[in-house]
């Protein structure tokens, strides 16, 4: 029971954070199509922009909060009080607790790709390019993958677990990231 109701809180305090973000990289992109804002996002003319900046620091901490990473959560601990996502699964085990762990693992390559592509999206291949063009898209995705894991290894390695009665202020702070990239953009048409 406190694991899930820890869970809960956690999801509840990031998703009004990853919905800001959202809608800061849709202003600034002009649609909220996936494909539409990743091409943007590679085109010239987006530059540097302190609102997108603000905008993938959240999505990083709302990343981090989501999947139960450091440090918001320790996938390794199995110490009871200090569990979030662990606590939910001690009870599986074999096939169950297999699916648990690779839907867990979707998740943070979800996570991963979606910051990768949008707020990274160098060497994305458009509709129409020849086979060489995707074979140096997929190999800079996978590099780009490996580059974003080993970061989040030093990450984890470096910092250490907040307590929990912490992360509500965390995840606060991705929210006013995001309000704050998503008010940039509506005051100032080139932040």
């Amino acid at each position: 029971g406190i694991g899930s109701s820890r869970e809960v809180m956690i999801a509840a305090l990031a998703e009004p954070a990853m919905l800001l973000m959202v809608f800061c990289v849709a202003l600034i992109a002009g649609s909220t199509q996936l494909s539409t804002v990743a091409t943007f996002m590679a085109s010239s003319e987006v530059g540097l922009r302190v609102s997108l900046g603000m905008a993938m620091i959240a999505l990083i901490m709302v990343a981090l909060a989501e999947n139960a990473r450091i440090p918001v959560d320790n996938p390794a601990t199995h110490l009871e009080l200090t569990m979030v996502h662990e606590a939910m699964i001690l009870e599986y085990s074999g096939r169950h607790l297999a699916m648990i762990e690779f839907g867990a693992f979707l998740k943070l390559l979800l996570y991963i790709s979606l910051i990768i592509c949008v707020f990274f999206p160098w060497q994305i291949t458009t509709e129409g390019a020849g086979p060489l063009s995707y074979l140096v898209s997929v190999t800079a995705y996978i590099l780009k993958l490996a580059v974003a894991s080993f970061l989040l290894a030093v990450f984890e390695t470096a910092t250490a677990k907040m307590r929990v009665f912490r992360v509500p202020e965390f995840l606060g702070a991705a929210l006013m990231l995001g309000l704050l990239g998503t008010l940039l953009r509506f005051v100032s048409r080139g932040f």
